[in-house]
């Protein structure tokens, strides 16, 4: 049996104490009370897992006993003890919330099996609200951190994707956390066991690309002195992560495309036909859209990869979110190179608030890293951090619009910043403007206004 914490409320001094020593022979921990009231008393504050109480007691009776005890502690468990010809007493307990009840005097084989059944149930409960909140937990973070309404919106869309296989593909700028993301995706899904084989496409050429792909067999190409399997081999049962799928060669994309419509390939050199068990997610920084304009990049290609789509915010679409990242990341180097640094100054805070951030999440890791190297101390001062964060000298144009860039035309920099935020917001909820003028505090009729006039 799982051991418990039990208080035993009766007013019979003689049936607590037996109690106590059957409860106590089980492994479990007993307290106890003479009276509701003193239960309610011990209640607060103390960690009790099941009430065992008698339903006949002066004062507060057992039934007012096990309202006041669920009203202060929902999760609590109650059993009640009743005479064996007062059952009616136990149905009405059983009716306002208690999980079972025992008839005195007490059988202790029958006591034995409830309190099997009620503590099985109880830990069941139990793991049930630890797996949610893990759940919980990798739905808001999924290896990314952010409480913006923006990453919000991703995550959300993401955890509804993960239990499937469809095929995603993940767009954002550099350094926004799209293998993060597609990995999430991964540890959410039936593949979690499975393995996560990521392939930079962009870092390898043409001739190269498709052999790690697909593998090669012994004498496919000068070098081959040996059968290779490939990434998709190795990613059997889990999910296939291809990184930068935007600057693809065309051969390549005819290759990929075959793969996806049946799963199916051939490793170069061979005339072996295999077939895939693996989900593939995608990302790129590229408008594909853009791409298949030029003639850069496969349309059908696109629409097999386009099955779900999401779009990751920039770091400046989401500032809010800079202060957690910066904890994070403070905490993350600060084991790592064993300094004391704890917290950030308001000083130091508002600079790092404040800057562009190019490189998005990214960047603002390595900056975290560079100040916890350079810090002496539990905090981060300004004069810790990177001078292109604190000088706008050194960084550049910051996002944020400053005396020195008016030049006589404040109206017109307004009207753009404006537009830009919007036109970002927009790119962040996909075109969706019920959701772009709720994020920016707009009318949905006011954000049309400004974008017909944009238009004009």
């Amino acid at each position: 049996m799982i051991p418990g914490i039990f208080l035993v409320v009766d007013d019979e001094k003689t049936q607590r104490e037996t109690l106590r020593t059957v409860l106590e022979s089980w492994g479990h921990q007993v307290q106890e009370a003479s009276s509701g009231r003193a239960a309610m008393e011990l209640l607060e504050g103390n960690p009790i897992d099941v009430i065992m109480t008698d339903l006949r007691m002066p004062g507060m009776t057992g039934l007012d006993l096990l309202a006041a005890a669920k009203e202060a502690r929902p999760d609590i468990d109650v059993l009640v003890m009743t005479a064996f010809g007062s059952v009616e007493g136990a149905v009405q307990a059983m009716k306002n919330g208690a999980v079972d009840f025992i008839t005195k005097p007490i059988d202790l084989d029958q006591l034995e099996i409830v309190l099997h059944r009620t503590m099985d149930r109880k830990n069941l409960v139990r793991e049930n609200k630890i797996l949610k909140r893990r759940l919980a937990e990798s739905v808001r973070g999924f290896r990314l951190l952010g409480d913006s309404q923006a990453m919000q919106a991703v995550l959300a869309k993401a955890s509804r994707v993960a239990s499937t296989d469809a095929t995603v593909l993940v767009q954002g700028a550099s350094g926004t956390g799209k293998e993060l993301l597609a990995h999430s995706i991964h540890d959410l899904s039936h593949r979690a066991e499975g393995p996560f084989v990521a392939v930079n496409c962009a870092a390898l050429p043409e001739s190269l690309l498709e052999s790690e792909l697909f593998g090669h067999v012994k004498g496919a190409f000068t070098g081959a002195d040996r059968d290779r399997a490939g990434r998709v081999r190795q990613a059997e049962g889990g999910t296939l992560f291809l990184d930068e799928i935007g600057d693809i060669s065309p051969l390549v994309q005819v290759k990929l495309l075959r793969f996806l419509q049946d799963r199916q390939y051939t490793p170069v050199g061979s005339e072996k036909l295999y077939h895939a068990n693996v989900r593939v997610i995608t990302a790129t920084h590229h408008n594909l859209l853009e791409r298949i304009s030029d003639g850069h990049f496969r349309e059908d290609l696109f629409f097999r990869l386009n099955v779900v789509n999401l779009r990751l915010p920039t770091l400046a679409a989401r500032r809010e979110d800079i202060p957690q990242l910066a904890a994070h990341f403070l905490d993350k180097y600060s084991k790592r190179y064993e300094r004391s640094a704890r917290t950030f100054s308001s000083e130091s805070m508002a600079s790092l608030m404040a800057y562009s951030y190019r490189g998005n999440v990214r960047e603002l890791e390595n900056v975290v890293e560079q100040a916890v190297v350079m810090t002496t101390g539990e905090v981060v001062h300004s004069h810790d951090l990177p001078p292109m964060v604190t000088d706008p000298a050194v960084s550049g144009p910051s996002d944020i619009l400053s005396a020195g860039q008016v030049n006589g035309d404040l109206p017109a920099l307004l009207e753009n910043l404006e537009k830009r935020i919007i036109m970002e917001t927009l790119a962040t909820f996909e075109g969706n403007q019920s959701s772009a003028a709720r994020h920016l505090g707009l009318t949905e009729s006011g954000l049309r206004y400004k974008l017909t006039k944009w238009k004009e």
